[in-house]
């Protein structure tokens, strides 16, 4: 019986030194390295976005899916989910591949709040997402700036 109490003690302990450590973790850097069309249906455009994950702490994550969300100029603009599971080494990189979708009422919202302005002048953008791992290995990521397209230079 003092054997069941001690170690009705020490489990407890255990878990919240183990959860301690989930708060130390740095966050995953995570950067859009590429993006290519890919086919869509009827009015809404796809894309396949290439993220580079950086890993800057040094356990390995293993994550067995992805979800992102695309926010422009405050608004939501793209999103898309991936099942496909992999490997970031710690202190290690990887590129992730995840389809995202814009629909046609995201383009319509878009054009409509930039009608009145200069458009892709000091555009806000913001990326969320995170790596799927099960209840206590999800990592979320977020990445947010602004988008400025210089003015084309007027030549006599």
């Amino acid at each position: 019986m003092r054997t069941t109490g001690l170690a009705a003690l020490l489990i407890p302990l255990l878990l919240l030194t183990d959860c301690a450590d989930f708060g130390t973790r740095d966050p995953l850097q995570v950067d859009l390295a590429g993006m290519e069309p890919i086919p869509g249906e009827g009015l809404e455009v796809r894309f396949n976005l290439k993220l580079r994950v950086q890993n800057p702490n040094e356990g390995a994550i293993h994550y067995n899916g992805v979800a992102l969300e695309l926010d422009l100029n405050d608004l939501p603009m793209a999103s898309g989910v991936s099942s496909k599971g992999g490997t970031v080494a710690g202190f290690g990189e990887t590129l992730i591949e995840v389809p995202v979708t814009i629909s046609a009422f995201s383009v319509l919202r878009q054009a409509w709040t930039l009608s009145g302005t200069h458009p892709f002048q000091n555009v806000p953008y913001a990326l969320r997402g995170k790596l799927g791992g099960g209840f206590w290995g999800t990592r979320r990521f977020t990445d947010a700036g602004v988008l400025s397209i210089p003015e084309p230079i007027d030549t006599p």
